[in-house]
């Protein structure tokens, strides 16, 4: 689809939506919520089977409305969105690209990472390098056995997988935060394990890169390879992701798990459509199915704000149509359960399984609400329902 030039009606938009600037490495707060109803009685087309070369049809043969995403390409320009890609029931609906970028532009996830190591844990499970979710970290890591709160030594991996280590980081919202000494560190997991633990583990949601970071260490311990290797290994390589995607390191060479995942806009999409699938791609069972279905379900509530409940590394949520007010449809307002990855700038991968869809979102949003508002107000309010 063509990109257009806004018009005078986009600005009522560009003023309700906070404006964006350049992308910074950092912590990602606010949000909305609402609640769910029922699914189109209409059966979606079947899905085809994925390969490197994505199929493409016109949104109103999946019950979306292609004048929405004309209009949502003539809102785009300038908002400081740099790529949408929407794919459903299996096939690219929809692409955007803003000037200097297309579908071989490499973008930095940031938190939107989390997910993917999330899912390499996963992997790890199920082939035997990790008996399962309540291990210590210390099976792992030794190094934690040398903290002299004996508490740490009892921290798992379920601590990790759901922001409830306890540890105290500040990474939320406004103000002080960890970021700068964490990433300027000789050694990152000695300075996260370093930091005091001012909760029970599992008791409290404290979000923390930090706690992910660990994952990569164990990760890397107990399989032996770098996250790099293992991740092109089970996930890439079987999806034919690009050769380009790439993770940052710490100094130590343990993956930046937590923030520095470098992909395109489409290969994101199909770690969105694996997920969708059940954790199967070609047939191939990449991510096991149980896994899919324990990471994307509320772990627990989350951050005390609208940004949604928590599970294992991903973000749980009820958006609903239109429910920022930008863009009027006549459509119903339907609300949709929806899990997404989250980055820093406005990096999105959202899955909607009652609509068969995946929406992945790069941008240098400086408020994430941008974003969010093109995702529900546009999209979401394309579909036309049964």
């Amino acid at each position: 689809m063509k990109k257009f030039l806004p018009f005078l009606m986009i600005l009522a938009l560009l003023l309700s939506l906070t404006a964006c600037g350049t992308a910074q490495s950092g912590s990602e707060p606010e949000s909305t919520a609402q609640s769910p109803e029922e699914s189109s009685a209409q059966a979606a087309p079947e899905t085809p089977e994925q390969d490197n070369s994505w199929q493409f049809d016109s949104p109103e043969n999946h019950q979306m409305d292609p004048e929405v995403f004309e209009a949502l390409h003539q809102a785009l320009p300038g908002s400081g969105i740099h790529t949408m890609v929407t794919v459903k029931d299996g096939v690219i609906i929809d692409e955007y690209y803003g000037d200097g970028y297309d579908e071989n532009s490499l973008f930095e996830l940031y938190s939107a990472s989390k997910s993917f190591t999330g899912a390499l844990i996963g992997i790890a499970i199920d082939e035997g390098y990790i008996d399962g979710v309540d291990d210590r970290v210390s099976d792992y890591l030794p190094e934690v056995l040398e903290q002299e709160d004996t508490r740490k030594h009892d921290l798992t991996l379920r601590h990790l997988l759901t922001q409830t280590s306890g540890l105290e980081w500040y990474e939320w919202g406004s103000g002080y935060s960890n970021w700068t000494e964490f990433r300027s560190a000789d050694n990152w997991v000695d300075y996260i394990l370093s930091r005091a633990l001012i909760h029970d583990p599992g008791t409290v949601f404290n979000y923390s890169t930090g706690n992910t970071h660990l994952l990569s260490a164990v990760l890397q311990s107990a399989t032996g390879m770098t996250q790099e290797e293992y991740c092109r290994t089970r996930l890439f390589d079987p999806m034919e992701i690009s050769e380009e995607a790439y993770w940052n390191t710490d100094p130590q060479g343990i993956a930046d798990g937590g923030n520095g995942l470098v992909i395109t806009s489409r290969d994101a999409a199909r770690f969105g459509q694996l997920y969708l699938n059940g954790g199967t791609w070609n047939g191939q069972q990449l991510v096991p199915a149980d896994w899919v279905e324990e990471s994307t379900s509320r772990q627990n509530g989350g951050p005390d704000d609208a940004t949604g409940a928590y599970g294992y590394q991903w973000w749980v949520r009820t958006h609903t149509a239109g429910e920022y007010g930008t863009y009027a449809t006549p459509y119903p307002a339907a609300s949709h359960d929806t899990y997404f990855a989250f980055g820093h700038a406005g990096q999105f991968i959202y899955v909607v399984p009652e609509l068969q869809m995946v929406t992945v979102i790069t941008s240098s949003c400086q408020s994430s609400y941008t974003p969010r508002a093109y995702f529900t107000d546009y999209v979401l309010n394309a579909y036309m329902g049964a």
